[in-house]
């Protein structure tokens, strides 16, 4: 199995602390929050919304700052739906539901294929930290560090990010049954990018999901309080 430890983007190595309750600070991350993010976002899957909670928390309790907002994006579901949701973690307020794309190797209507290698153009899963904005030719957009090793952890090097684009839009979805596809970033409606952005930036976390039996079964953010990856990290020193 490999080692637990966990890289993020920005050149630092964080240790995984197993712990179960929530780490002192985390104040959005009480029990009843899962409750209260699918109480606001009826139509969200209820499995899907629990494991982007629970990689949050987990990556608060490995060192993470705490997020004040949630981005929750559903690969299963295909490109003609709504399937990214942003949330208030503090309130358990719903702030944006809206289209998303996927990388154009990832699938057409349906992304079924993942990647995290660069000129790829797919898509990855996993946790993401968003960070800094920028504005380059798509305009105002918002750069995505992934904080799973040997899952989305080259995102930065790929150029992963947040931004608009004009062939995510109902309009797309009315004339071709689908919005468009991108070379692997999470492209937006340029009509929502601004709000996105700005939601998203100086460090919320951003969990993108595909029931990938591989990822669901070894991800540290999904199993941190596993005692098997625990022996594991102790066996190896935390090195791959």
């Amino acid at each position: 199995m490999q080692s637990l430890s966990l890289k993020a983007c920005m050149g630092l190595v964080l240790p995984l602390f197993l712990l179960v309750s929530t780490p002192a600070g985390a104040q959005g991350f009480d029990n009843n929050l899962v409750q209260r993010l699918a109480g606001a976002a009826p139509g969200i899957d209820r499995q899907v919304l629990s494991k982007a909670v629970r990689a949050a928390h987990c990556a608060v309790a490995s060192g993470v700052k705490e997020p004040a907002r949630l981005a929750v994006i559903d690969f299963s579901l295909p490109s003609n739906r709504k399937r990214m949701w942003i949330f208030d973690i503090r309130s358990g307020e719903l702030l944006l539901k809206d289209l998303v794309a996927h990388g154009k190797a990832s699938g057409m209507t349906r992304s079924t294929s993942f990647s995290n290698v660069e000129g790829s153009h797919k898509s990855s899963l996993g946790l993401f930290r968003a960070s800094e904005t920028y504005y380059g030719k798509h305009g105002y957009s918002l750069r995505l560090d992934g904080l799973e090793r040997g899952v989305n952890d080259q995102a930065r090097d790929r150029a992963i990010v947040i931004h608009g684009a004009g062939y995510v839009s109902e309009r797309w979805v009315q004339k071709y049954g689908r919005i468009g596809r991108s070379f692997g970033c999470p492209a937006v409606d340029n009509k929502v990018i601004e709000e996105v952005v700005d939601d998203l930036k100086g460090g919320q976390l951003v969990f993108k999901y595909y029931p990938d039996q591989d990822w669901l079964q070894t991800s540290e953010f999904l199993h941190c309080d596993d005692s098997r990856m625990a022996s594991s990290s102790t066996s190896d020193g935390g090195q791959s």
